[in-house]
């Protein structure tokens, strides 16, 4: 069976997670989202980030964690300005413009928006009422490029978008890669401070399923709870990720998961860079892009399934490695064996 780099949810979850799903099993608990293991959850995320008023509310997946904040935040006149990159943008299904709001994407090399890139478009939109008022900036850490931010840029597209009444949305599905980063300053707490709303992703960090919303301005938290409800993303056994993130939040297990990501990824990074391999983004998180020529895909893809991301020319084309918090040592040198076979130093 080939091992799988296609993503960072091939596996199930964190076994601490299973055993605590059993043992709590039979519990009669209140439901949605009212159990003990939500209210603990929540109550460790809050201290994690250092803000005891923040709204917290665990939904299932990173597409209705997208689908229900924007649709919530912005008016129907109103438009999500992202990267061109972004996942809302080219693997959600049009579901944000399917509850009528208009996405404008802008090209960047890194995946990463700066304030240089967002005021074009604030210009270009001032046809007052004849265009879409730009009022949300939809982020990524870490990016699906696998970039990160650091502490002075959201700091600074943080400032802006507040000049500006724009509000600030980061996408956290691999929050936890992207804040364990060897290159990485941020952190929770930083993350709260600067956005207005934000979520923990699980999924792709060891839990079955899940992502916690966190909402750190207080005018947006009125009412959210209603459109989790209309969206059906209120589960009457709210326990299921209640108890996935209590789990994950002890012990700042969360962290070490994604930490071990990112680990394995590097070694794989070093490996091919030590042997001229070049690189589509220089990445530190568990996602990593080499540009590798025709022949040797079909070699890895032998013994690994990946993702063929991008055609660089006619001979080669970049290709999406992503590691997990459970890939192993022996998966990771199997591929490194490969690369050394073909890439000989």
């Amino acid at each position: 069976m080939k091992f799988s780099f296609k993503n960072d949810y091939s596996e199930g979850c964190h076994p601490n997670i299973l055993k605590a799903l059993s043992e709590y099993n039979l519990d009669q608990q209140a439901g949605y989202g009212d159990d003990e293991y939500s209210v603990k959850a929540k109550a460790l995320i809050r201290e994690k980030i250092r803000n005891p008023d923040a709204d917290i509310h665990f939904v299932s997946g990173g597409t209705q964690a997208n689908l229900i904040v924007i649709s919530s935040i912005l008016r129907p006149y109103q438009c999500v300005i992202s990267a061109s990159t972004g996942h809302i943008l080219n693997n959600e299904t049009g579901a944000i413009e399917a509850t009528g709001h208009k996405i404008l994407g802008i090209e960047t090399e890194d995946a990463k928006l700066r304030p240089s890139d967002i005021i074009p478009i604030l210009e270009n939109h001032k046809n007052i009422p004849h265009q879409v008022m730009p009022k949300l900036v939809y982020i990524s850490n870490s990016t699906e490029l696998g970039t990160v931010y650091n502490t002075e840029e959201l700091r600074e597209l943080s400032a802006f978008c507040k000049q500006n009444n724009l509000y600030l949305f980061m996408d956290g599905a691999r929050m936890g890669q992207g804040l364990t980063s060897e290159i990485s300053d941020l952190t929770l707490e930083r993350v709260a401070e600067l956005t207005d709303v934000f979520y923990l992703g699980g999924t792709k960090n060891g839990a079955l399923l899940g992502e916690a919303i966190v909402i750190n301005n207080p005018d947006l938290r009125e009412d959210f709870a209603f459109n989790i409800k209309q969206k059906g993303a209120l589960l009457a056994k709210g326990r299921l990720l209640g108890i996935q993130f209590l789990e994950l939040m002890k012990n700042d297990v969360y962290f070490d998961l994604a930490k071990h990501a990112n680990h394995q990824a590097m070694k794989m990074k070093e490996a091919m860079r030590k042997r001229g391999v070049r690189f589509l983004s220089d990445t530190y998180t568990n996602q990593i892009f080499p540009i590798l020529s025709n022949h040797m895909i079909q070699v890895l893809s032998e013994k690994f399934e990946f993702y063929v991301w991008k055609k660089i020319d006619e001979h080669h084309s970049a290709v999406r490695l992503i590691t997990s918090w459970n890939t192993s040592d022996q998966a990771v040198d199997d591929f490194i064996e490969v690369i050394a076979v073909n890439y000989p130093q």
